[in-house]
């Protein structure tokens, strides 16, 4: 497959005509998928980043609108054609308004069909360098900054709403790059103690033998270099919220007089022993498994369950890639901005490289990545796959792994094997154009090895 082939999806209930433009349309080099629903379109577009679309109007179920109209939000640079036995002008204008390039009426011609498809074509090369995008992000895919359209993310949004309402103890979960902070910050800012302030301390970045007294502050002489009274981070946060990232990280003393903080909200300056009252909402969070590390009696059980009184687990990046073109354009906006650019697109070939990367370091990685290729573009109006890390062009991660992305605490092996697993089997695919088993030849596979890696690695559509 090379570059410039363009990926085509075509949705029609009528098994036969679709059939038969499909193959056709495969004859002059488009890779084709076929749904015979809208239902069913809805799925592949979730999951995979089409350069165009060729949709019926009149089908069971979700209509052709309604594909038309999850397919330009999502995809704003998709090209979308628009077929129909009950062609009239209205369903003509009401069509080009959702965002299709054009309108074709049932029975047509192949030739016919062709010279929309190019005409279509045409004019998205000639409008791209200029070309303004249409996907702007609406406030529903957001929360305070966490963006997503997905269903794990709604989910969580709808969570961070109920419990900011709250002054109970929140335990936020998920790999490292995931926005824990966001998070955190999010609940904060939608809280009735969002007038006051929002304090963070990373238990991590902090010497064991410093951290007690940023976080309880310390008297005159306390310790040497103590030369002054000094407030901690809980005093701080006195009204507000405090956030203890990479909790998990704490000694087991430490532990101990946090235990006692969540259960008397009182505590003791270090080298004091004046008791001070606080009133503060904590929110903790961390990458580790706590149940695990409660078993293994590295963490104690009773803080566990104080701090654990609401959990919220932030999905990886690799469970929600549906996410990815959002998150992309959203980065890309801002980015351009800062830099004083104009505004900037991302070719649909460079979202589908990265729509199939694992994502070990999470949306962080993907900031990253984005801004890295922002820097190679030389001020183009569109990123393309050329402007990618090498690990993204080529997706050959198993033979040159010079560029993979290592977190500080690790990547999880096995589940970066598996995406650099199934990114082969979809690459397969593609170039036998959906022929699983001359896909299974390619990787030297049996056929039914590669239906089982299939059904293990792939994850499942979300529902419409």
């Amino acid at each position: 497959m090379t570059e410039n082939q363009k990926h085509l999806l075509i949705v029609d209930d009528e098994a036969g005509l679709r059939e038969a433009i499909a193959e056709r349309l495969g004859d002059h080099g488009f890779i084709v998928e076929q749904a015979a629903s809208g239902e069913e379109a809805l799925e592949r577009l979730a999951v995979f980043a089409f350069d165009i679309l060729i949709t019926d109007l009149r089908l069971p179920g979700i209509d052709g609108r309604q594909v038309l109209d999850a397919a330009i939000e999502r995809y704003p640079e998709l090209i979308a054609i628009v077929i129909t036995g009950f062609g009239t002008v209205k369903d003509a204008v009401e069509a080009i308004k959702q965002g299709a390039s054009d309108f074709i009426t049932k029975p047509f011609q192949f030739d016919a069909l062709m010279h929309v498809l190019r005409s279509a074509m045409e004019q998205r090369r000639l409008k791209s360098e200029n070309a303004y995008l249409r996907s702007q992000l609406e406030e529903r895919y957001r929360f305070e900054g966490i963006i997503g359209r997905s269903q794990p993310m709604r989910d969580l949004f709808q969570l961070l709403e109920t419990v900011a309402a709250t002054s109970s103890t929140v335990l936020i979960t998920g790999e490292t790059g995931t926005g824990k902070e966001l998070a955190a910050r999010a609940l904060h800012h939608n809280s009735p103690r969002r007038n006051n302030r929002f304090v963070a301390l990373n238990c991590s970045a902090i010497p064991e033998t410093l951290l007690e007294a940023e976080l309880f502050g310390h008297v005159r002489g306390a310790f040497t270099g103590a030369v002054g009274n000094r407030q901690g981070r809980l005093e701080q946060a006195h009204k507000g919220t405090l956030f203890l990232d990479e909790v998990g990280t704490m000694s087991p003393a430490l532990q101990a007089k946090l235990l006692r903080v969540l259960q008397e909200r009182e505590f003791e300056r270090v080298g004091d022993s004046h008791t001070v009252k606080i009133d503060v909402r904590v929110i903790a969070a961390t990458h580790s498994d706590l149940a695990k590390m409660v078993a293994e009696g590295t963490f104690r059980e009773d803080l566990f369950y104080r701090l654990n009184v609401i959990p919220v687990q932030l999905p990886p990046l690799r469970d929600r890639r549906e996410d990815i073109p959002l998150l992309v354009q959203h980065f890309l906006d801002r980015l351009a901005l800062e830099s004083g650019r104009g505004p900037v697109t991302v070719s649909q070939e460079a979202i589908r490289r990265l729509m199939a990367y694992p994502w070990p370091g999470n949306v962080r990685q993907l900031e990253n990545a984005i801004e890295r290729a922002l820097a190679f573009s030389k001020g183009r109006a569109q990123l393309d796959v050329a402007d990618l890390s090498p690990e993204l062009q080529s997706q050959a991660a198993a033979t040159d792994l010079s560029q993979v992305w290592f977190p500080d605490e690790g990547l999880d092996f096995a589940r970066y094997v598996e995406g650099v697993e199934l990114s082969l089997i979809r690459r397969s695919l593609e170039r036998t154009r959906g022929n699983k088993r001359q896909a299974a030849k390619l990787l030297n596979l049996k056929r039914t090895t590669l239906i089982e890696k299939l059904k293990r690695l792939e994850p499942p559509a979300p529902k419409a």
